[in-house]
């Protein structure tokens, strides 16, 4: 069990496999910088972020639902949260993860519901089997998960975080997803990259 000043967000999760440079840039360094898409996303998510809720006959829904794990070491808010009613076991969670674009290949967007889940399940203490994503470009859901998208070929996806914060340094930029991340300016992946190091420009000067 992990105390609540150990908490990791539940965003770190995607920005981690996004690209690890970028986790640590935003959550250890606290760097930060809005572009086009990003804006996108910020607007898109005011409705969903307001902490409101609403009834549509059997469904009840939940926005802006606050989510924490002591198991898992996390904490995050849920974009909606549906509660669909089912006789005679009276509510069932959904989750639904808002996103500004459109389905990813990679499993970062899955990853993130994946932990919404299962902080819900612990919150509420019932099994949750299914969720959806709601891309803004496609304005249709993709259904997800269970039981381990969290994984998708990396069991370790919980814990890495922290090691990724336990590093003496940021780590490289992955170069290949860079021109679409809001960070590029603050990140320099053209300076950062491999063979640019501190260590290696003092090698060049010394030799």
């Amino acid at each position: 069990m992990y105390s609540e000043d150990d908490l990791l967000p539940i965003s770190a999760l995607q920005h981690l496999l996004f690209c690890e440079r970028q986790c640590a840039l935003i959550h250890i360094e606290q760097a930060w910088s809005e572009n086009l898409f990003t804006a996108e996303g910020r607007i898109m998510h005011e409705r969903v972020d307001s902490g409101g809720r609403e009834s549509r006959g059997r469904i009840r829904l939940a926005f802006g639902l606050a989510l924490r794990s002591l198991r898992l070491g996390l904490v995050g808010k849920a974009d909606v949260v549906e509660f669909h009613r089912e006789e005679p076991d009276g509510w069932q969670p959904f989750p639904v993860e808002h996103k500004r674009g459109r389905p990813k290949k990679g499993n970062w967007d899955k990853v993130q519901l994946c932990a919404q889940a299962m902080c819900l399940e612990e919150m509420l203490d019932r099994r949750i089997v299914s969720g959806s994503l709601f891309y803004g470009k496609t304005r249709r859901r993709q259904d997800g998960f269970r039981r381990k998208p969290a994984a998708g070929g990396r069991g370790d996806i919980l814990p890495a975080p922290r090691s990724c914060a336990a590093r003496p340094n940021t780590g490289r930029p992955l170069r290949k997803k860079c021109e679409s991340c809001s960070l590029i300016a603050l990140c320099m992946p053209k300076v950062a990259g491999a063979g640019r190091d501190v260590a290696a420009y003092l090698s060049r000067m010394l030799t």
